[in-house]
């Protein structure tokens, strides 16, 4: 019997220190701020920061200026091979020396004398002519010299003619041929130009992607250049935030680059596009404070705020379920009204008050 007595205690003491242990936790809510926001990453960016590609396929053949250097708009930072290029602005040139030559050479000079020449003889055949008219007027002569004078006044005219359109005919051919060939010279030495690549715009060049003698298409950027001094966020948040997202609202941040400090910023632009394979729209966003030193592509990790209360009636959000209930003493239901939500807590609206305890609902 006294066995039977020690046993049912211990079973006694086991049956007691488990109903403990299942005891519920309670709280009373808090007045206390509340603060609701969303989650955004990314990266800092420089502002007007670019990708710079080639027009035209070479080698790299001189970095002219070196990663981390302030470079000015048209300021070459690259110059590529191409020895092609080269040869062809070369024969253009030569092109347009012989060009200019022949507007100016013996071949036209001599066109132009025989023109002048024809022309000479066109006054004395027809001088010739009328003398020979008059003598046959006065019945001095015969009809036959007249008329060999009257033909070769005639001839004159026209081999006068001839010789003016073949000496025209050079020149304009001359002129169009010197005209294309500097064309051609130009076109040569602006594709020649090509092969130097520049900046857009002033800044700082931050990155060169390719290396010395290294091939170079026009479908991959050879360097990033942007804004030396001024600088942005790039942000992506989820779809399901983004119509929670204006301009204008308060970010909180921090960056892996300066840990336990925390940044303010403001939202700029909400790109209207979503980017398909993650889901996320971008944000745009400035900086209110930021530190002394930054770089592109640095991480970035914000909170932009989207509510702030400074006195709320809040619970724990593990003390919340369905979003809508809260258990009392009783394990009975409450309905509540939430409003603000952060990540640890829910803002209480109506259904319980600073003196009610609510009870943490089992798992």
């Amino acid at each position: 019997m006294q066995k039977i007595n020690r046993a049912l205690f211990i079973l006694l003491l086991i049956y007691t220190f488990l109903g403990c242990g299942k005891k519920q936790e309670k709280i009373q809510p808090t007045v206390e701020p509340i603060t609701e926001s969303v989650y955004a990453s990314g990266v800092i960016k420089s502002k007007n920061q670019y990708q710079v590609y080639s027009t035209v396929n070479g080698l790299l053949e001189e970095i002219i200026v070196q990663e981390g250097a302030l470079v000015k708009k048209g300021q070459p930072i690259l110059r590529l091979l191409n020895e092609s290029s080269k040869l062809n602005t070369a024969n253009a040139k030569l092109a347009a020396e012989l060009a200019d030559k022949n507007i100016n050479g013996d071949k036209l000079n001599e066109l132009k004398a025989n023109m002048e020449y024809a022309a000479t003889k066109v006054k004395n055949d027809s001088a010739l002519y009328m003398r020979q008219k008059n003598l046959y007027g006065q019945q001095i002569g015969t009809l036959t010299e007249m008329e060999q004078r009257q033909l070769a006044y005639e001839n004159s005219i026209t081999n006068y003619k001839a010789a003016k359109l073949r000496y025209e005919d050079a020149k304009t051919n001359a002129s169009y041929s010197a005209r294309q060939a500097k064309n051609n010279l130009e076109i040569s030495t602006s594709v020649q130009g090509d092969f130097i690549i520049r900046s857009e715009t002033d800044g700082r060049l931050y990155s060169i992607l390719k290396e010395k003698g290294e091939l170079v298409n026009s479908q991959s950027p050879v360097a990033v250049i942007g804004d030396a001094n001024d600088f942005e966020m790039e942000l992506q948040v989820d779809e399901y935030d983004v119509t929670r997202i204006k301009a204008g609202q308060k970010i909180l941040l921090n960056m892996d680059s300066y840990k336990g400090e925390i940044f303010e910023g403001q939202v700029r632009s909400i790109e209207t596009i979503m980017n398909e394979r993650t889901r996320t729209f971008t944000v745009k966003a400035d900086f209110s404070t930021k530190p002394d030193v930054l770089f592109p592509n640095l991480t970035v990790e914000a909170n932009i705020v989207i509510h702030t209360k400074d006195k709320a009636l809040t619970i724990p959000r593990n003390y919340l379920f369905d979003d809508q209930y809260v258990l009392n003493e009783k394990g009975e239901k409450l309905k509540v009204v939430v409003g603000l939500k952060d990540y640890n807590k829910a803002e209480i609206i109506s259904g319980i008050s600073s003196s009610d305890y609510i009870y943490l609902p089992a798992k």
